[in-house]
């Protein structure tokens, strides 16, 4: 008789499509390799598939395993959403979060869920192609950055609107309060976690007759904020991140009208009632 899918298979399961490794699922689950590897076998006997081969050093799922997969993850958050039911002790709370977070958030929630939850473990990921999909199928739990509220099973609160300030590092030749006109005659770095060279300043440059070199683009606000400290790049980040950098920059208002930008929190509706997932969102909003 085939072997029989239980709960603890099915964490197996989600943890090696995680991690495309043995090595690592059984370090996530607190299971030693053997064992690991013998649920990876009862798996593939259950399931009838191979479930994962190997490709060079890894392991990457079949068309099957990818198929499933959502379905997987949403029976492991209502399991654990019924275990669970009842306030989460901090202290003892043993659980992996994996989210996609803006700058400017990432060091003061990472410091208040040590404080708090101490055998919890943040995992931060990049943008992938589609958000909403990842917050579905379950390997992304928190989405924090710019965006809308228009999918019906997602849930999202803005958590600040955050204004944009351009920055250069301490000695630049730029005055305190450069023309856009000044703006222009320097290099700059470009923000966009999808690689995009032109946004909401180049719009508003090209309306005046003006445009910017950019010659650097860059996934994260962080790391333009590194090449600008150490170059004569001009960059455009949020306002409380170039408030927070430890040294090196000076920032500057741009006056060109550029609008606000939400940075909201988004998640899953299937997460609404899960305590630890609830109070993972509270922490957020505290450290905002």
């Amino acid at each position: 008789m085939p072997d029989q899918l239980d709960l603890n298979l099915l964490r197996v399961f989600d943890a090696l499509l995680q991690d495309g490794s043995v090595t690592a699922a059984a370090e996530r689950l607190h299971l030693s390799v053997p064992a690991t590897s013998r649920a990876l076998a009862r798996l593939r006997r259950a399931m009838g598939d191979p479930v994962l081969v190997r490709a060079g050093r890894g392991l990457v799922p079949t068309p099957f395993a990818l198929r499933i997969a959502p379905r997987v993850r949403t029976l492991l958050d209502e399991a654990s959403a019924l275990i669970h039911a009842r306030e989460p002790d901090l202290a003892e709370l043993r659980r992996t979060f994996t989210i996609r977070v803006a700058d400017g958030v990432l060091a003061p929630l990472v410091n208040a869920v040590a404080a708090q939850a101490p055998g919890v473990v943040l995992r931060f990921v990049p943008e992938g192609d589609d958000s909403a999909e990842a917050l579905r199928n379950g390997s992304v739990d928190l989405d924090i950055g710019a965006g809308d509220d228009t999918e019906t099973d997602m849930r999202s609160v803005v958590l600040f609107t955050e204004q944009m300030v351009g920055i250069v590092r301490t000695g630049h030749p730029l005055g305190t309060r450069p023309t856009l006109r000044q703006l222009c005659r320097h290099p700059h770095v470009s923000v966009s976690r999808r690689g995009r060279t032109r946004g909401p300043l180049d719009t508003a440059l090209q309306a005046k007759g003006l445009q910017r070199h950019v010659t650097a683009v860059v996934p994260f606000f962080s790391a333009a904020a590194q090449l600008v400290a150490s170059s004569d790049h001009v960059g455009l980040v949020p306002r409380r991140l170039a408030a927070q950098y430890p040294g090196g920059l000076r920032w500057f208002p741009v006056d060109v009208g550029l609008p606000g930008v939400e940075v909201r929190m988004s998640w899953h509706a299937r997460l609404d009632a899960d305590p630890a997932q609830r109070w993972l969102r509270e922490t957020v909003q505290g450290c905002v």
